[in-house]
Parts: structure tokens; C-alpha cells; sequence
């Protein structure tokens, strides 16, 4: 068996990276993809690579120069033509070889797990093709296969419909021909295809028409979601693929410097960002996609009327209520632009500490290992550290430490009689136990306290962070005032809109929802406490704190969390107010994720314990 590389084409969308060299030289995680790739086929039992070069290809040969001589017979092939043509020239130019040997067709610019070329060799199927289950990241050419693995059809990007995208698998581009069908039926067939449409086409439109006309036995064999490949087309492809082929702490700091965008990962398991699993209800996200059209061509409604929906959706008067892009709005303004000093509780959410001077932080911590406090503890403290400003997160983030309404309310009138400002963060208060009756986002409780400001994500609750929706209500028409005059005047979406002018319809099934999440909250904090080394912290949120126990280190378990089962956690040890101890934050999420999780710490203690 033999392998043939097309890597002569420009590589254009990848702008300045391929300014002075071809596509296969660019490197991911500081290792060029061509010697990535001729590494792998090195362990292969090969007769030899081609390497069908063009555009810098001298400078392609002279960085391979005699380095694999010892592993590899490469030979070259040259498209002096790369500029005006495609691969189908391309791999024109090699059908000679094609016909001399069994061949893996790869193309450069793709970077491959190192199980997936053995995986396709060793198939008992002369002719076959690496393919995956389509995901939306995926572009190009896809196909449809039947139950016995054939493949029926070749779907190109002009016949691809996404009402059939469950249908589709994707193209790895890495093929497998025996010598016989290349002789026989490709190499013919590329010949006619090319004299009939010109080279400025693609070696796949052949394979398209061969099976649409002749059953020629071409399998498809599926990669898994754990074997990693990705096609580098662009700056963005590179930065996915370098977080997806990172090892150790180095993908756990490339993912947490995402934050979020966990779409683009299909196979990663999101344990360390907090929304509700149960909602919206499909009812609701029906109505959302009915309308999306409208939604993404016409413009959203100023501060005004959104106000004014907000009102309506939340309960809270329109001249109290102001609805913001994400609670980091109100954050940014509340914090930017407070006076004096702020009265925080470590840990935190640290959004709002990041958003003042560190002279006016007056921190009170716990002292406690599970970090729990009441209104009790803040009030003897900071009697004794007066403050300006009385941030209250509760349910707290990551503790998950949780006031009683009673509580709050005393709080609040503490606040009052010194004259101080009190911010409350509700954004996980609809998680706790009786949250019917703990938000203080009410009408009267507004009017009788003006120095009270309720912020609340939206995102968490509701499970909507993609909208980027949240809310503050005060009755301090100044504090109001400011804070609309601060942010955009179209500050939300359209869909962030229409979510709240749609969400009285289906209150009964947030509620529902609400309802059902404290279950799987209990059901997964079960699970949790079966596992030796976590202790895990009751919650009122949405997620649990649970110290990590010898013989692991936090940072050493999300990484080793991430890498063996791409499963990403939140590791707190270096946040502030924990002090370097070794503590994680693990979101709830549905019954199918949560089972997942706990079948990768199951595994996990197994392998610990041989």
C-alpha cells in the first residue's frame, strides 16, 4: 500500500499563514500538519508517500529534505498549475501511481487522531472512507450510507439540505482505493470527468458519479466522537483545532479561555457553564424557530419598548425594570460605578470584584471549608468594616451558600438604617428550595426599599445564555436612570425580545422545570457523594462545590477530566478566597449528561483503584 498527499493548493482562507508557504506547513500546538501527518504513515507498513506539491513547493520539499528517509520512500509529484485549477488536477496528475499499488488518498491540510489511519488500513473493505456523523461545524462534501455501511451518494455542498442533516455524514477526506478500482473504474472515470468539466473541480464529484451510476462497494468507515480530526481551512479551524489536539493543562487552558462557544466541541460535555437543563420547553423553542426569520432580518426595539415587555414578562413596573444584555451588563455599569467601598463575600463570581478597584473591596471570608455564612455573619462583620455598597450573590457562586428570604430581609433593613446601598444577585434564586417565595424582585419590596438594586441573569435560569438576556429593577429612579442612559439603546437581540414577550404563554412550564430540576439536582448529588476523593457541598444553585481529595490535585482532576473523557469542570483553586485549595464546581445538568458523568467518574475510580 501506498499513500498519495494532495498538498499543492494556495490556502488563501488562511490569509497570512500561508502567505510564504502551502497549507500542510502551518502548525498546530508548535508541530507543522505535514509531519504530523507523515509520522503517522510512517508507522504504517507503506510502500511509499506521494506528495503532489504546487504552490511553495520547493519549500515543502526542502523542509522534508531526508528526514523520514530512514521510515519513508517519498517521491513528488508538481502541479505547476495550482493557481488555475483544483485537486481533481491535482490528483490527475498522480493517477499513474494510483494504478501501481493500493493507495490512501489523504489531503494535507487535515490533522488526524493517531488511531484513525490504522483504523481505515485495517478494515477488511478494499475501498472505504473515513466519514463522521455531520455537526454543524462541519463544511463540504457529505454522504448518505445505508445499513450495511455502503455508501449510496455523495452530497455536495449545492444538493445539501438541513432539514436531512441527520441523514448526513461528513467526508474525513481520507480515503482508501485498491489498485484494481483505480485501475478499473476511478482513474477512467477522473479522465472523463475532467476532459467532460475542466480541472477546476473536485476528486469527490467523481466518486459521486461512479456511485450514482455503478455499486461499487465503497464503505464507509464512522470515526467516533473521541477519534479527533479537523480540516484547516482558515484561522478559525486552526483555533478549534489546536484547543481539540492540546494535551494535558495546555487544553484545559486553551477551553477556559473560550468562554463558552462549547458549541463548535460536540463531543465536549459542558460541566463548568450554569443554565437550566429543562428549559425552555420544546413548545416554546417551536415558536422561537417558527418566527426565526423575522427575528434575524428585522430590527430588535429600542430601550423603551423593551422595558416596557420586560414589565410585562417579569412582573416588576416599567419604571423600575431595565433589561440588559446578560447580567455582565449591569455588572460593568453597578460596579464601574459605585462610590466608596463594596462589601463582597470570597469566594465569588468574580465579575464584580474584577470591575472595581481593588481599594474599594472590604472582602469577608468564611472560615469554614464548606463556606457557609448567613445575614448574621455579614452583618457582625461588616458593622465592624463599614462599606458603602452590600453585594449579596444568593444563592452564592461556586459555594452555593444560601440566605433564607427572612434572612435577606433583614439584610435589607440592616442596609437601610446605615444608609447603604444593597445589591442583590438573584440569577440562581429560582434553583433553591420554596424559590417561589425567596426573590426580592417584587413591586413593593422595590418601592418600600429604593437602595435596594435585584439583578438576575436570565441566561441561567431560563437556560438561554446564547440570547444574552438579563434584569435589574430598582425604584431609585437615579440609579435607573443612569444605567439606561449608560447602555445601548438597542442593548438586546430581537430573539432576546421576543423570548420575553413570549414567556407568560409558558410560565407553568418554567415551573415545571424548576420543579424538576431540584430532583436531578438531588439524584445527581447521590451520585456525587459515591465518589471517594469529592466531598461534595449541598447546593441551592444549579451546580455543587466539592473539595477535591488526596490523591488528586484540583487542576490535575478537571484536566485529567478533560482529556480522558472531554468533559470540562471548573476548577476553583485559583480563585479568590480559596486560597490555593483544592476545590471544583460541578453544574447540574439533564439525566443523560449527568448519567454520562457519573459513568466517567466510575471509570475513573476503577482505573485508580487496579
Amino acid at each position: 500500500m501506498q499513500a498519495i498527499i494532495l498538498a499543492a493548493g494556495m490556502g488563501r482562507r488562511l490569509g497570512e499563514l500561508t502567505k510564504n508557504n502551502t497549507k500542510c506547513m502551518i502548525e498546530v500546538n508548535g508541530v507543522k500538519l505535514i509531519d504530523r501527518m507523515l509520522s503517522q504513515l510512517s508507522r504504517l507498513e507503506l510502500s511509499r508517500v506521494v506528495i503532489v506539491i504546487g504552490y511553495e513547493g520547493e519549500k515543502l520539499r526542502q523542509h522534508i529534505g531526508h528526514r523520514y528517509d530512514d521510515v519513508l520512500k517519498i517521491e513528488y509529484v508538481v502541479n505547476p498549475v495550482y493557481d488555475k485549477t483544483n485537486n481533481i488536477y491535482s490528483l490527475a496528475l498522480a493517477k499513474e501511481q494510483m494504478q501501481e499499488d493500493d493507495t490512501l488518498l489523504l489531503e494535507s491540510d487535515l490533522i488526524l487522531s493517531d488511531n484513525l489511519l490504522p483504523m481505515l488500513v485495517d478494515s477488511p473493505h478494499p475501498n472505504a472512507a473515513l466519514v463522521a456523523k455531520y455537526q454543524t461545524w462541519m463544511d463540504g462534501t457529505m454522504v448518505t450510507i445505508d445499513g450495511d455501511g455502503n455508501i449510496l451518494n455523495f452530497v455536495p455542498k449545492k444538493a445539501f439540505r438541513y432539514e436531512e442533516a441527520d441523514t448526513y455524514y461528513k467526508t474525513v477526506n481520507v480515503y482508501k482505493f485498491s489498485r484494481q478500482f483505480s485501475t478499473d473504474v476511478y482513474v477512467p472515470f477522473l479522465e472523463a470527468y475532467s476532459k467532460a468539466l475542466g480541472l477546476n473541480e473536485y476528486y469527490e464529484q467523481v466518486l459521486r458519479i461512479i456511485t450514482l451510476i455503478n455499486n461499487m462497494g465503497l464503505k464507509a468507515i464512522p470515526v467516533g466522537p473521541r477519534d479527533y480530526w479537523y480540516e484547516i481551512d482558515d484561522v478559525q479551524d486552526l483555533d478549534i483545532a489546536e484547543a481539540i489536539f492540546a494535551q494535558g493543562d495546555d487544553r484545559l487552558k486553551r477551553f477556559y479561555g473560550r468562554f463558552g462557544g462549547f458549541w463548535r466541541f460536540p463531543q465536549l460535555l459542558d460541566y463548568c457553564y450554569l443554565v437550566n437543563p429543562y428549559y425552555p420547553s420544546p413548545r416554546m423553542m417551536d415558536e422561537i424557530r417558527a418566527n426565526f426569520n423575522t427575528l434575524l432580518t428585522e430590527y430588535p426595539s429600542g430601550m423603551r419598548i423593551c422595558s416596557l415587555i420586560a414589565s410585562k414578562c417579569f412582573g416588576v413596573k416599567r419604571d423600575y425594570i431595565i433589561p440588559g444584555n446578560g447580567a455582565a451588563e449591569f455588572i460593568k455599569v453597578l460596579m464601574e460605578g459605585a462610590e466608596g467601598k463594596v462589601g463582597l463575600v470570597y469566594p465569588t463570581f468574580e465579575e464584580y470584584p474584577n470591575r472595581l478597584k481593588e481599594s474599594q473591596r472590604e472582602v469577608f471570608c468564611p472560615t469554614n471549608p464548606d463556606f457557609r455564612y448567613d445575614e448574621n455573619d455579614l452583618i457582625a462583620y461588616f458593622s465592624e468594616h463599614p462599606v458603602d455598597t452590600l453585594l449579596l450573590i444568593n444563592p452564592d457562586n461556586p459555594s452555593g451558600n444560601f440566605i433564607s428570604r427572612e434572612g435577606v430581609s433583614k439584610l435589607l433593613e440592616w442596609t437601610r438604617q446605615r444608609g447603604m446601598r444593597f445589591v442583590l444577585d438573584e440569577s440562581f434564586v429560582d434553583f433553591s428550595h420554596g424559590y417561589a417565595h425567596n426573590s426580592l424582585f417584587k413591586n413593593d419590596v422595590l418601592e418600600q426599599n429604593p437602595h435596594l438594586i435585584v439583578v438576575k441573569s436570565i441566561s441561567k435560569s431560563f437556560g438561554i445564555p446564547g440570547l444574552r438576556l438579563g434584569i435589574m429593577a430598582s425604584s431609585d429612579s437615579d440609579v435607573v436612570s443612569m444605567v439606561r442612559q449608560t447602555v445601548s439603546i438597542w442593548n438586546l437581540n430581537s430573539f432576546a425580545e421576543f423570548f420575553m414577550q413570549i414567556y407568560n404563554k409558558y410560565e407553568a412550564d418554567y415551573h415545571r422545570a424548576c420543579e424538576k430540576f431540584q430532583e436531578e439536582r438531588d439524584y445527581l448529588m447521590r451520585g456525587l457523594q459515591q465518589i471517594p476523593y469529592l466531598r461534595v457541598i449541598p447546593s441551592e444553585a444549579n451546580y455543587f462545590l466539592c473539595e477535591i481529595l488526596p490523591p488528586y490535585r484540583s487542576r490535575e482532576w478537571v484536566s485529567k477530566m478533560l482529556c480522558d473523557f472531554d468533559i470540562l469542570l471548573k476548577d476553583c483553586s485559583t480563585k479568590m478566597g480559596f486560597d490555593g485549595r483544592q476545590y471544583v464546581r460541578i453544574a447540574v445538568r439533564n439525566r443523560r449528561d449527568n448519567d454520562m458523568l457519573l459513568e466517567a467518574l466510575r471509570k475513573d475510580l476503577e482505573k485508580m483503584q487496579k
